[in-house]
């Protein structure tokens, strides 16, 4: 047997004491020839403002999504002329279908209205508040952390101590090499070009020694350290939150900050002092590289000079400064880490605002310094 014809979807219009009754009949499906719009708003118009538009549809046979979305339209056009409508007997379904439209906010806006500036700057400042308020509460979890495990009865692992040494230490000594061995022969090349014009070349091995020394020896490590395992300690603790590893520490009683942080932050600051020893070697030696290449100073008359050339002061300023940031790389990797979301996008963004944010405060916080060994004249 064929498939039963469809009929026409149509409107009859009865008008009472109250307004117009529209009786829906027939099939309101896709391919269905709708009562035309123009004729409806007509009749709307015609009803005068007040008055109550009532929707029937017991004799609705067949429908889809066109129906809900003529009463709709039609819903639309009644409140814009002040009319009340009224759906009685409509199919199941319909009505449901009608409450879900126009619980869903437009798309056009979010329905909210937006703040002022000083709403918005406040707003900004409480969050800012909050989120140095979590950085001050790890720094003092790990200062307590450290604390307990150098306790004889402390729970330390010593073989996460001995990784994270590892991880930032010896495999940090290419990368590191490279870097200050070429600011070394950089700063060698600009100085041996300005200083030739005065015959005073010896001195380029004073300017190669206190410039690595007290100041690009522990910015450039640092910087480094940023890069390389800043990021990896927040790429690694975000996919430990997103795979859920952290949650399962806290369920079983373990604290992720004493188990997770402590060794990599107190790893990083005891390998920072060693790796500024190490660039500093290594940047001098690339300037004395390029002295000896460049110019008709020896090997043995640069290093004499650069041992005269450098105070132990230098050492000492620069390998505060390289603690502090370690420090500052090891919290910052850690924290954001932890604070991720879930998702694996959240991974690279992570690692993306841990780089970011450990070179910012890298060079804030050598500014403080400089101006602070300047005021007590050191």
């Amino acid at each position: 047997m064929g498939a039963k014809a469809a009929t026409e979807a149509y409107v009859d219009i009865e008008q009472g004491q109250q307004g117009p009754t529209l009786r829906l009949k027939g099939d309101w499906l896709d391919d269905a020839a709708l009562p035309s719009s123009t004729a409806m708003t007509g009749l709307l118009k015609r009803a005068g403002s007040g008055a109550l538009v009532t929707v029937t549809g017991g004799d609705v046979k067949a429908w889809t999504g066109v129906l809900p979305a003529f009463l709709s339209g039609l819903k639309v056009e009644c409140e814009a002329m002040g009319l009340t409508l009224q759906l009685q007997n409509m199919p199941d379904g319909v009505q449901r279908m009608l409450d879900v439209s126009h619980r869903t906010p437009a798309a056009g806006g979010s329905g909210h209205r937006r703040e002022g500036i000083v709403t918005r700057t406040g707003l900004w400042a409480f969050a800012e508040a909050a989120a140095a308020y979590k950085v001050v509460a790890m720094v003092g979890e790990v200062v307590l952390a450290t604390l307990a495990a150098l306790r004889p009865s402390g729970k330390a692992r010593g073989v996460d101590f001995v990784n994270s040494l590892h991880e930032v230490g010896a495999s940090a000594l290419t990368i590191v090499s490279v870097v200050n061995f070429l600011v070394g022969g950089i700063l060698a090349f600009v100085g041996l070009i300005q200083l030739e014009q005065f015959g005073a070349q010896i001195y380029l091995a004073d300017l190669v020694g206190i410039a690595m020394a007290r100041e690009m020896a522990a910015i450039m490590t640092a910087i480094v350290m940023a890069g390389r395992t800043g990021a990896a300690f927040a790429a690694n603790l975000a996919t430990m939150q997103g795979n859920e590893e952290i949650d399962a520490l806290e369920t079983l009683g373990v604290s992720p900050v004493e188990h997770l942080v402590v060794p990599r932050v107190n790893a990083l600051i005891l390998m920072m002092p060693l790796l500024y020893i190490y660039g500093c070697a290594v940047g001098i030696l690339g300037g004395m590289v390029i002295a000896v290449a460049s110019s008709d100073l020896t090997a043995l008359g640069y290093l004499d000079e650069t041992m005269l050339a450098i105070a132990p002061k230098q050492f000492v300023i620069g390998g505060i400064k390289s603690v502090f940031f370690g420090a500052l790389i090891g919290i910052t990797g850690c924290h954001i880490g932890l604070r991720a979301g879930r998702s694996a996008a959240e991974v690279g963004r992570a690692a993306t605002s841990a780089v970011v944010v450990c070179i910012v405060g890298i060079i804030v916080l050598d500014a403080v310094f400089a101006v602070c060994t300047n005021a007590l004249g050191l």
